[in-house]
């Protein structure tokens, strides 16, 4: 069970929002405005929000911007993740990623059990490292972009949370970059 440490400071961090999807628009973007909603609920801040079709070039060459922008430290994506001819989050972004950050997906797919059971299999969301930049892919579903948020990433980006969190990691991500 995660606990939040009292005698920490909270430490907002910038984050960026992209919707990958062919049909959403700023008016009916339900899963991207729920994020936004829940970043800034946390106390964190939202650095940027695009919504970009289901191409893979266009998925990749946005996350780019954001990984090589020393503002934004952690990228949230939603939709793209499913098994349909369209669906390519995860063949535009793994690429990019210096380290894939497994757990993520596996315990996406656990709690998403107990609500969808095994439908949940169809998910293939994940979350890596990429330049020091943390990105959860998220389905485009509101429901799930919401499970995600409420039940791992708000906790893991929250520094007063024990027994460890990933703000706490930020300053070491791109360790392997200093020379001895």
């Amino acid at each position: 069970m995660t606990k939040i440490d009292t005698s920490r400071d909270f430490i907002p961090v910038s984050i960026a929002v992209l919707t990958i999807s062919d049909s959403r628009t700023e008016d009916n973007d339900k899963s991207g405005g729920l994020l936004v909603g829940r970043v800034e609920k946390s106390g964190h801040r939202v650095a940027d929000k695009k919504i970009v079709p289901d191409d893979i070039h266009q998925v990749r060459a946005q996350v780019c911007q954001w990984i090589v922008d020393s503002e934004i430290q952690v990228i949230l994506t939603t939709g793209g993740t499913g098994v349909t001819g369209r669906d390519g989050t995860p063949e535009a972004i793994r690429p990019l990623l210096d380290k894939e950050i497994s757990g993520f997906g596996e315990m996406f797919r656990v709690l998403s059990y107990e609500k969808i059971a095994t439908s949940t299999l169809q998910s293939r969301a994940f979350a890596g490292v990429a330049n020091a930049t943390y990105i959860f892919c998220l389905p485009g579903s509101a429901s799930a972009c919401a499970d995600a948020w409420d039940m791992l990433i708000e906790f893991q980006l929250d520094y007063r949370s024990r027994p460890c969190n990933l703000v706490e990691l930020m300053p070491r991500l791109l360790e392997h970059l200093v020379k001895k």
